[in-house]
């Protein structure tokens, strides 16, 4: 998830446009139009700066310019989500339930995922990559959590293809206590860790 500032917002802005930003700090007069205008000027002039003008003006066409691809370059946005926990210990989520089949155990199969901390730091995006991960689920090609949340069990229903699950998996399901992506004492995957995946079943190959 990306967390931008205004002042982060400014930094990312086109030099130029910054430059226009900072030009003409002299207020500006703009007069209000009524039928019977009062002798007083307090009572019928409003002041705004240019400044500020220019600022409301440009953040509206170029704001949203700026925020939607950061948005996107993790993956879906992660809302709110009731987890529903199984014995075993995973939680899951249907986001989208799916329109296709099912996969079977020992199928070759596509799937995009985001992988977060439970600090909501992601660790991992296929998204990123812009290429989904391909494996035999139900083999232990994929940790744990993975082959069951998508293959079901435990009363845990399987995915359809085409839908989208949030897993919540317990270290026991995930990397346990050797953690992942360790090196030089700091790990990418600390020991122990939960994780979360929002996992999208492209469907079978």
């Amino acid at each position: 998830m990306v967390t931008l500032s205004p002042l982060s917002l400014h930094h990312l802005l086109p030099k130029s446009i910054k430059t226009l930003l900072t030009l003409n700090k002299n207020p500006i007069q703009i007069q209000t139009h009524n039928a019977n205008p009062d002798p007083k000027p307090k009572s019928c002039r409003k002041l705004i700066s240019r400044r500020d003008a220019s600022a409301a003006a440009l953040s509206a066409l170029i704001v949203p310019h700026i925020l939607q691809p950061l948005a996107l370059a993790a993956g879906p946005a992660v809302g709110e989500c009731e987890l529903t926990v199984a014995p075993s210990g995973l939680g899951f989520c249907d986001r989208v339930v799916g329109t296709g089949a099912t996969a079977s155990k020992g199928q070759l199969i596509k799937a995009h995922y985001v992988g977060r901390l439970e600090n909501g730091k992601v660790f991992d995006s296929s998204y990123n990559r812009g290429k989904p991960l391909t494996f035999r689920v139900g083999v232990g090609e994929v940790i744990k959590g993975w082959d069951q949340g998508i293959l079901g069990g435990d009363g845990i229903p399987p995915m359809l293809s085409g839908g989208k699950r949030t897993l919540k998996l317990p270290p026991e399901l995930a990397y346990g206590s050797r953690g992942a992506g360790c090196r030089g004492g700091s790990c990418v995957i600390p020991p122990d860790s939960t994780l979360l995946f929002d996992v999208e079943f492209i469907g079978k190959i």
